[in-house]
């Protein structure tokens, strides 16, 4: 499927091929963006998103192929050079400082364009009109919430004059009604003449916004499509050659002993009284998924954190089958049986400069498989990750190569399948599947599926609310650091998890 959409070539990429060792990212790829559009690019992890759009951004170079923006030839060493021309890139992970003022964030490094003063507080202020940011430029970042945040993001690239903007999965972590105001802010500037280019796994958006959609799998091209015309599944099908999954999980499997018992828990700023969990009072049974909704920064983080001990509650009790661990540090946490996703795995899951078989020892370095005894079992640790790798697809040339060498949808499933091989009572999974495609989300659904049909009893995480909806068997609100509403996954809808978790729900009760 082909559509056409008026407007001159913004950006034409032809043949870009790039390389790394034992893996070819792209291969003879072809795009063309045209301006005044949103064109979308979808592909599951590993296909060369990601690397595409850092050889269009300057932050690596193609092997072969040429890169055209606005009709003329270019060569970039770096984001600089991308930045002169036009281009802007809006990270996924965004690159901002809490310490600094919302102005100081969006200058930083751009000083030479209108200084620091008032000439570049008019600038700046004039986009955040144009963009919709409502908030103090003296003000600190810090008291932003995340959609906010996205918009100063928006704003550091147009102020660096860019007229194509690169968003990398713009709304992972925005919740439905944040998705509509970034999507009529989005058309407002398409409608003024801005290209965007629009990476994401969430399809259906993908379809509300996008002009054209251009599909790459395993490095190349396949085809371009109208997002007018087709269906999210048949996107999902150009993909990964499968139709679209769903999370959705009905059949009940809860049973009434309690996994997870926690009571009362509460976690205080160090050095001052403000609470960032407030009388947490929550229960996981075996066999059930409890989900956990809320808009990041409101206390989710924090709470399992807490739960796995890399935080010291201020009060309270934590208890697993009946026994207290409050008191116990985070290995023996693990060794007592918690399997942990950690929300950021390049952090807390992953060593990235390590082979992958030494990453399957991360926290089971006491235990079977990759223990015997007091020494560690190298051949043992190999040959479950071999295991794993075959069995949860991850993508990968060999067990040796370093983590960081595997795409972020890859990274995920080794980490699941690690976690889920040590035999845990209780599944702790904050964002399990934030950054994966559609191929790796059904896996990872599939593995959390059977292990709540197993006995084990989840703690789930996540800024997909479909996908909370969908696998969870109750689900808990929290705002500003407390618990303020249970919702039944059978009822609820997107629309009303996202009222609770920015408390609109409530004040309309008021």
């Amino acid at each position: 499927m082909t559509t056409t959409v008026a407007g001159e070539p913004a950006v034409v990429l032809k043949g870009i091929t790039k390389r790394f060792p034992g893996v070819v990212a792209n291969s003879d790829v072809d795009l063309v963006v045209r301006k005044g559009e949103v064109h979308a690019v979808c592909g599951e992890n590993g296909a060369g998103k990601s690397t595409l759009m850092k050889i269009l951004y300057g932050m690596q170079q193609p092997d072969e192929g040429t890169i055209e923006v606005n009709g003329r030839q270019v060569h970039f060493r770096n984001p600089s050079d991308a930045i002169k021309v036009g281009i802007g890139m809006v990270h996924q992970h965004f690159m901002l400082a809490d310490n600094l003022t919302v102005l100081e964030n969006v200058v930083l490094g751009a000083e030479g364009l209108h200084g620091t003063g008032r000439k570049a507080k008019a600038e700046v202020a004039g986009l955040a009109e144009r963009t919709g940011l409502k908030t103090d430029l003296d003000g600190p970042l810090e008291y932003l919430g995340v959609a906010d945040r996205q918009r100063v993001e928006i704003i550091k690239v147009l102020y660096r004059g860019a007229r194509i903007v690169i968003l990398d999965e713009p709304t992972a972590v925005l919740v439905p009604q944040e998705v509509d105001d970034l999507f009529g802010t989005v058309r407002q500037m398409r409608d003024d003449g801005f290209t965007f280019i629009f990476i994401s796994h969430k399809l259906d958006e993908v379809r509300a916004i996008a002009d054209s959609v251009t599909v790459i799998r395993r490095g190349t091209t396949v085809g371009s499509a109208d997002p007018k015309t087709i269906s999210s599944r048949q996107l999902a099908e150009m993909m990964v050659g499968s139709e679209l999954p769903s999370p959705e999980t009905r059949e009940s499997t809860v049973t009434d002993q309690p996994v997870l018992t926690v009571s009362e828990l509460a976690l205080r700023e160090p050095g001052s009284a403000r609470a960032i969990l407030d009388h947490i009072d929550l229960v996981v049974h075996s066999g059930e998924v409890l989900g956990i909704a809320g808009v990041e920064g409101n206390g989710q983080t924090e709470l399992v954190e807490t739960i796995m001990g890399m935080r010291k509650a201020t009060s309270g009790t934590v208890t697993l089958n009946g026994v207290d661990i409050t008191k116990s540090g985070t290995l023996a946490r693990r060794e007592a049986g918690i399997g942990y996703i950690a929300e950021d795995r390049t952090r807390h899951g992953l060593l990235l400069t390590q082979p992958l078989w030494a990453n399957r020892m991360l926290g089971y370095q006491t235990r079977e498989p990759v223990s015997s005894g007091q020494w560690l079992n190298i051949a043992g640790a190999k040959k479950d990750t071999r295991r794993i790798v075959e069995q949860y697809d991850v993508r990968t040339p060999g067990i040796e190569v370093p983590a960081a060498a595997l795409s972020g949808g890859n990274q995920q499933k080794l980490v699941v399948g690690r976690e889920l091989s040590g035999n845990p009572v209780l599944l702790i999974a904050s964002h399990p599947t934030r950054g994966v495609d559609v191929g790796a989300q059904a896996l990872i659904w599939e593995q959390i599926r059977q292990a709540r049909a197993d006995g084990l009893a989840v703690l789930l995480v996540s800024a997909d609310l479909d996908e909370l909806i969908g696998l969870s068997d109750r689900i808990v609100v929290m705002l500003r650091g407390r618990l303020v509403s249970e919702e039944d996954p059978s009822t609820v809808t997107p629309e009303d998890l996202g009222s609770a978790m920015t408390g609109a729900a409530r004040e309309a009760q008021s």
